[in-house]
């Protein structure tokens, strides 16, 4: 069985990426790209959906030992994990170096003291698990074919093959280091070139030591600040500048149910919000690449915006379910693909809009189409923005008039009338300003529940919705207004869990609830980072630090956060590491920094 969520590690080439156990178990790599079948997808099923473990050797009918301490070394994706055994200690380094050929993930092992019986066992398992691919010895090298697609595994140490897993049996003493590496490459083409592990380690070190050194935030988080953008390079698809929302798909929200999506795509509204973390923090190179990824993307056909797009921008993605895989603690199913990129969500107009806005702002050159995009995107708006949709949860209920996704249309608004303000666009200036004015008037009028002294999340309902923390961090209302304090404190009571963490809405368990699906899911830690932003904001700095350390307490030993915490086991769920919940750690941190409420 997969281990549990926490308990991966990530590494990366800002291609793909791989995710490694506690145990020295890679349990879940696409090859080539975030978005390609997985050769190891044994974290959404079992050993026969493919893996690959190298650890200390153990015996059959034993659970395989877990590493004693692991780390990245330094402010870099490479993982490095030690062993204590009663024969001596080793150490396994695992990396993917950013690539300009063949993908490929090297393992280096490494004597530490005594004599260390080890095992490699591979077993690759193409298209998901599904197909058992030919393994074969070409000219020395092993080699796995199926369709498109091979995989060549190079080693030092003698290889055999059984039960349709290539297995290695060695033994280490201080100072040796003996590396394994696969490589993809298409199955027509000539062998990848022969791997050089200790050369690419080198190369990888430097060139995250030289991406870390860009940084311009130095304060008391530093650390955490730090890991987070990291992780969120890692989530940068180098060729294009599109930004996955997270490596994995069908991690649950719900440990045994149904809330699994696939998350291996560009969603316009995390893109955005990872884009405005970056470019915060230093980061203007990878902030002009989502930029021109963004106008590829959207090319041509502004109107019809899509909330997601595929790494390239890519926009057909259709949903589909793997039935062969039981899915991770039998959360089923296992779904490739995303039904919501065609969904109507109002609010990416507006986050979109508010990044193009800070790019500008922060000093990125000009460029004509984006503010020309920008024009198109508020034509579209002024037509459409009274609409209901099904906002940013993509809740797959009937639509509704979400109070969130009409503030955003508000920002979307109200950050193009500065654009033509400064000079850098013409457009309807008294035209777009009476209808920021219509928006924010048909909010503070629909979606406020006088009564209760909050904002609601739809016009007329009851319910409360977490995305209503962003009203004052916009400048859709300052934070010292009445209604801005009473909604925070609704959401203090109604949304917030027995640990204080931030529901994202209600859930009826079993019923169906106002997303269209039933079952319930765990605190959403971008929501609970955005309290901690809120409460600052207010004036209760205090009470914003505690709950800011104590959502980075839960992160892994590693620095890495998923979409949800379940506060009834206790433990992440929902895919991993997430974009979405890093983000606004790094956004919160900045805030804490600034209002110098740290505590020291």
């Amino acid at each position: 069985m997969a281990g549990r969520i926490e308990d991966y590690a990530l590494i990366g080439d800002m291609q793909t990426a791989a995710l490694v156990c506690r145990d020295g178990t890679v349990d879940w790599l696409c090859l080539p790209r975030f978005d390609s079948h997985a050769i190891f997808a044994g974290l959404l099923g079992t050993e026969e959906h493919g893996f690959w473990r190298l650890g200390p050797a153990h015996a059959a009918d034993s659970e395989p030992p877990t590493a004693a301490r692991r780390t990245y070394r330094g402010d870099s994706l490479i993982l490095e994990s030690e062993w204590d055994t009663p024969r001596g200690t080793v150490r396994v380094t695992d990396f993917m170096p950013p690539r300009d050929g063949a993908p490929q993930l090297i393992r280096i092992v490494e004597g530490v003291s005594g004599r260390v019986p080890m095992r490699s066992a591979l077993r690759m398992r193409f298209s998901y698990g599904r197909v058992v691919p030919w393994v074969h010895k070409h000219e020395g090298r092993t080699v796995a074919v199926a369709g498109p697609d091979s995989v060549w595994f190079d080693t030092e140490a003698e290889t055999y093959g059984k039960s349709l897993t290539t297995y290695a049996d060695f033994t280490v003493a201080p100072g040796d280091r003996i590396a394994f590496t696969i490589s993809w490459q298409p199955s027509h083409k000539e062998a990848p070139p022969l791997p050089e592990p200790e050369q690419s380690l080198e190369a990888t070190e430097d060139f995250w030591r030289e991406w870390v050194e860009h940084c311009t935030y130095h304060g008391p988080y530093r650390e955490a600040v730090i890991r987070s953008l990291i992780t969120l390079k890692a989530l940068t698809y180098a060729p294009t500048g599109g930004i996955v929302a997270a490596p994995t798909t069908s991690l649950p929200e719900d440990i045994g149910g149904v809330r699994n999506w696939d998350y291996r795509y560009t969603w316009l509204r995390d893109a955005a919000i990872t884009l405005s973390s970056l470019l915060r923090t230093g980061y203007r190179e990878e902030a002009r690449a989502w930029r021109e990824w963004l106008l590829r993307a959207v090319a041509g056909d502004p109107e019809n915006l899509q909330i997601m797009y595929g790494l390239a921008g890519e926009r057909e993605l259709g949903e589909a379910e793997l039935d062969w895989l039981p899915g991770y603690e039998n959360s089923a199913p296992v779904r490739v693909g995303n039904g919501a990129a065609h969904q109507l969500q109002l609010d990416v107009y507006g986050e979109v809009t508010e990044a193009l806005h800070l790019a500008h702002m922060t000093g990125l050159a000009r460029h004509d189409y984006a503010s020309l995009l920008q024009l198109k995107l508020i034509r579209y708006l002024e037509d459409h923005w009274d609409e209901p949709d099904e906002g940013i949860w993509e809740v797959r209920g009937p639509r509704r008039h979400f109070v969130h996704s009409k503030v955003m249309a508000w920002v979307a608004v109200d950050r193009t009338i500065k654009l033509i303000e400064s000079g850098d666009a013409d457009g309807p200036l008294e035209r777009w300003r009476e209808l920021r004015d219509d928006i924010h008037r048909d909010v503070c009028e629909k979606g406020y529940d006088k009564e209760r002294n909050t904002f609601t999340q739809s016009y007329g309902s009851k319910e409360l919705d977490a995305s209503l923390l962003l009203i004052p961090q916009m400048g859709f209302l300052p934070p010292d207004d009445k209604r801005v304090i009473g909604t925070i404190e609704a959401i203090q009571r109604e949304l917030s869990t027995s640990d204080g963490f931030i529901l994202r809405y209600p859930t009826e368990g079993e019923h169906e609830g106002v997303d269209g699906l039933p079952g319930d899911e765990g605190a959403f830690l971008a929501c609970s980072f955005w309290m901690a932003d809120d409460l600052a904001m207010i004036g209760r700095v205090d009470e914003a630090r505690k709950l800011f350390e104590k959502l980075l307490s839960l992160r892994n030993d590693l620095g890495l956060l998923a979409e949800e915490w379940d506060p009834r086991l206790k433990r992440q769920v929902g895919n991993f590491p997430q974009a979405f919940s890093h983000v606004p750690l790094i956004d919160t941190a900045l805030r804490l920094t600034a209002s110098g409420a740290y505590g020291g």
